[in-house]
């Protein structure tokens, strides 16, 4: 059996947050251990971040935000669906319950998904090259369907569907965790059909709920890699290449109040979590195994 050519896409998520998250992202990009980021257009540090990218010829594409912080588009930003009674998004938790409750009116979800794209035009000089949800939204009921459609209207080609080969066998994540994944993970399954149907495409394997935080160590990102290598080759033996996208979170703890997308950085930004996957990203051995494995890191325009 020969070895499988296996692309990398190693994205490190929500750059913009805040000037200390972007330069945690800046140095792993430029150390080689991630090599493609998604923007949050409604980071309180966005353009910084869009100039950084364009300063150090980073991929970057658009992490749709719906669930933290403000709106981008204007008319939405005082009387919407998409507001709690502070002005702001209803949060991760918020965001599914309203939904489930069909409260949120998905002609404003469509505006605003639409006025992110405008907005990461504005800042980069480009349309996104690939564009997923930040918190997962992307994947949700209905908002799956009007996604897709943006999607599709600007001609973005990528998305990422979290469905993680071995979830279920992480016994260190923690169950009340473990049950918003397997909540994330349904609702991808679902999405499936939706985003084939528009023509999108995805990585034929995702990785990074189990290796999120505390729990990304070398040891955590090589066996996540090892099992999706062994299951693309017992999918298809002779197809040569396959695609794996690893979410990461990596930066330099936010130093509050700066940061955050309207209403200041969360607990997970403000954490020794961040500074740990940055550490633990641009390990060499990391960068060894990937050498061993016959993996190539790349990002989605060069997919």
């Amino acid at each position: 059996l020969r070895m499988l050519q296996v692309k990398l896409i190693v994205t490190g998520d929500d750059f913009g947050y805040c000037p200390r998250r972007n330069q945690g992202i800046v140095d792993c990009f430029l150390a080689g251990a991630i090599s493609n980021v998604s923007l949050l257009v409604n980071g309180s540090a966005a353009a910084d971040a869009a100039k950084l990218a364009q300063r150090y010829n980073i991929p970057i594409g658009l992490h749709a935000n719906l669930s933290e912080g403000s709106p981008v588009c204007e008319e939405l930003k005082t009387n919407s669906s998409l507001l709690n009674q502070d002005g702001f998004f209803h949060g991760k938790m918020g965001f599914r319950t309203a939904l489930s409750k069909g409260l949120l009116n998905m002609s404003e979800v469509k505006q605003e998904l639409k006025a992110q794209v405008e907005l990461f035009h504005e800042l980069t000089g480009h349309l996104p090259p690939h564009m997923d949800g930040h918190q997962h939204v992307h994947v949700l009921p209905e908002v799956r369907h009007v996604f897709a459609e943006v999607l599709e209207e600007y001609g973005i080609k990528y998305t990422r569907v979290p469905i993680e080969p071995g979830l279920h066998n992480c016994d260190w994540i923690p169950p009340s965790l473990m049950d918003f994944y397997l909540g994330v993970e349904q609702d991808s399954f679902n999405t499936v059909d939706v985003f084939t149907k528009h023509g999108i495409r995805w990585p034929d394997i995702y990785i990074g709920l189990s290796t999120m935080g505390r729990n990304m160590s070398v040891g955590s990102i090589r066996s996540a890699i090892d099992s999706a290598v062994l299951q693309l080759t017992a999918r298809a033996p002779h197809s040569g290449a396959a695609t794996i996208e690893l979410m990461v979170h990596p930066g330099y703890p936010s130093v509050p109040p700066v940061g955050g997308c309207g209403e200041g950085p969360d607990d997970f930004s403000q954490s020794w979590e961040r500074l740990h996957e940055l550490q633990t990203l641009i390990k060499p051995e990391l960068q060894s195994h990937y050498k061993s494995r016959n993996i190539q890191l790349c990002s989605f325009k060069d997919l």
